[in-house]
């Protein structure tokens, strides 16, 4: 159970790590996501499953990621480059547009579905794994304040892939203390699928 207090409270204090503040022009954005579309739909709902949906996602954290991506401090390689040339006002103007965009929703294996529901709502104690509803919302709608994402209907492949990246260190820009790396280190390859399949149908 302290190990439990102690992955919570380590995850809410990741707030302060979200420093970022978006101030962006949707409409402005729209005339400037026309290099996303290939990989991320043109309406950010990607049609391809290993690449993220950002409709729907909050302007605070799709901005993190792409300053990050574009820092370096975030290693996507087929993205490598394609911000260079972008001003912090154009990928404010890029996450307000995707934030005003309606995401679409999955559905998820119901085969797969009772592992993931229970960590996504309760956690695993044992394993000092917190719920991932405490950053996540009940209903997956994420914490815009805080800059906790937006995880309802986003492909479960991606889910996964990121959730193993930041098991393995590959990913690393979740903030001090590493609230995602501490979540994922704790769980099996079976866990992290029946979560995302969970997380891909989640509405």
């Amino acid at each position: 159970m302290k190990r439990l207090v102690f992955s919570l409270a380590s995850i809410l204090m990741a707030v302060t790590s979200f420093n970022v503040h978006a101030a962006g022009d949707a409409a402005a954005g729209q005339q400037k996501v026309a290099v996303c579309a290939a990989c991320h739909g043109a309406d950010g709902n990607s049609p391809l499953a290993s690449n993220p949906k950002l409709a729907g996602q909050n302007e605070r954290y799709t901005l993190k990621q792409l300053l990050d991506i574009k820092s370096g401090a975030r290693d996507v390689p087929l993205m490598r480059g394609l911000l260079d040339n972008m001003s912090e006002q154009d990928l404010m103007d890029i996450a307000a547009f995707y934030s005003t965009q309606e995401k679409t929703i999955n559905g998820a294996n119901p085969d797969n579905l009772e592992t993931g529901e229970r960590i996504y709502r309760s956690g695993l104690a044992d394993l000092g794994v917190a719920a991932c509803s405490a950053c996540h919302s009940p209903n997956g709608a994420g914490v815009a304040q805080a800059g906790f994402p937006a995880l309802s209907g986003q492909h479960a492949e991606y889910i996964s892939a990121q959730m193993r990246a930041f098991r393995s260190g590959a990913r690393d820009n979740d903030g001090d203390p590493a609230p995602m790396r501490i979540v994922s280190e704790r769980l099996t390859d079976a866990e992290i699928e029946s979560l995302a399949n969970y997380i891909s149908g989640l509405n």
